[in-house]
């Protein structure tokens, strides 16, 4: 029996040579405006459109202390000014992992009035071709990427957000507005362009390095973090991965896989003993033939509508995607820890959430369709009254056409897919 006592130190931007070089790069936190760039953010409205004006929801004190504090943090950093405009939307807090408090701005009425950019997001299968012969891998996040770029000048009123300690308006890109990531996409394309695909893949604000060796890698980061440095885009050091592999991938070909690898994930968790036991070997065996007799997967097919089939218990959840009635890929995994006290229709809005954090990047610019068996969730898209972690849930589903949930048909189709 093998127990893991030995702590990990977290590397420093110091201990990393070629990193240490550009630490310009990753600085603590965005201290103001970005520069000028080719690109600005734009918000292009539906012809004829009036503003739409919000009243400010109701905030409880300590959200009321947030608010003013964080106003006053975009305030010093130029991001916001004081507004005059008719527009306005009302601001919610929801909270992060680390129980902080995000300000959020509910921009869904000016979302329903703005024309869609089409900008071309790349599928996830043409990514993992790219990846073929490469043995090193690093992953750059940008530091709050969204306000790394400026909006055009015609277009900051519609961004005003109303408050009861004033209106405001934004310079800078803010999260919940649509069109956010195409415009950072292009962005991001425009810097990478003489990379792209020969040691580079963006999607969005993250920057993948790849490389056939460590020599070779090396000379890859110092021409991204170049770049970077040059055009003035931060990143987050914490953020900032390397990695050998890329066998988790694997997972989506396997029904059920977080039930079967239960056992196997178990030895993972650093408070259980590192035991082989009898019921790991019949996981690992059952992993390995699944893995080589995994049913034939159909591709998908850039501009078609989704259907996400999700269900949940109060072991893990699972979720199939689908196109055309064909299964595209099937993704399951246990339950964390604080998720086992959720009620029920909490835990579908789990399954319905990891659905759309695994396969955001097929859903941006098509229709995306999703079946649950729990019923109260039809309406949870234009429901008002919204706990934390439901705020912070629809925030993230702002950004996709998503069509209500549907919990008819689910209940006879579920089973027959799985």
């Amino acid at each position: 029996m093998v127990k893991r006592d030995v702590e990990i130190e977290a590397p420093s931007i110091g201990s990393i040579p070629v990193v240490s070089k550009f630490s310009e790069v990753f600085p603590n936190d965005l201290l103001g405006m970005p520069p000028d760039r080719d690109i600005d953010f734009c918000i292009d409205l539906n012809p004829d459109m009036r503003p739409i004006s919000i009243s400010p929801y109701r905030m409880a004190p300590t959200e009321l202390r947030e608010l003013k504090a964080q106003i006053q943090e975009l305030l010093d950093k130029g991001f916001i000014r004081p507004s005059d405009s008719p527009w306005g939307a009302p601001v919610l807090f929801v909270k992060k992992k680390n129980s902080s408090m995000r300000m959020c701005i509910d921009y869904r009425q000016l979302n329903r009035v703005t024309i869609r950019n089409k900008y071309y997001l790349p599928q996830i299968d043409d990514i993992f071709d790219q990846l073929q012969g490469a043995a090193v891998f690093s992953k750059i996040d940008l530091r709050s990427g969204y306000h790394q770029l400026k909006i055009r000048s015609v277009d900051v009123p519609k961004t005003t957000f109303r408050t009861r300690y004033g209106h405001y308006e934004f310079f800078v890109m803010f999260f919940g507005l649509t069109n956010v990531p195409a415009a950072f996409m292009s962005l991001m394309n425009e810097v990478f362009k003489p990379f792209l695909d020969s040691f580079v893949i963006v999607f969005i604000d993250d920057i993948l390095v790849y490389s056939k060796s460590e020599e070779e890698h090396v000379n890859h980061l110092r021409v991204v973090l170049g770049v970077l440095g040059k055009q003035k885009l931060y990143a987050k050091f914490s953020k900032f991965r390397s990695f050998v592999g890329l066998a988790s991938y694997y997972r989506q070909f396997v029904k059920n896989f977080a039930f079967i690898a239960t056992h196997l994930t178990n030895l993972t968790r650093k408070e259980i003993p590192f035991e082989w036991t009898e019921k790991c070997k019949k996981s690992f065996q059952k992993l390995k033939t699944l893995l080589t007799t995994a049913l034939i997967l159909a591709l998908p097919v850039k501009g078609k509508d989704f259907i996400v089939y999700c269900n949940a218990s109060h072991s893990d959840v699972g979720v199939v995607l689908m196109q055309d009635k064909n299964v595209i890929a099937y993704v399951s995994r246990q339950l964390k820890v604080h998720e086992r006290n959720y009620a029920m229709h909490d835990l579908e809005l789990t399954a319905i959430m990891f659905a759309f954090k695994i396969w955001r990047h097929y859903f941006y610019d098509v229709k995306c369709e999703v079946f649950t068996n729990h019923r109260s969730l039809q309406h949870v898209l234009t429901q008002k009254d919204l706990n934390l972690r439901q705020r912070r849930w629809m925030q993230l589903l702002k950004d996709y056409m998503m069509l209500p949930f549907n919990t008819i048909r689910a209940r006879l189709m579920w089973w027959q897919t799985l």
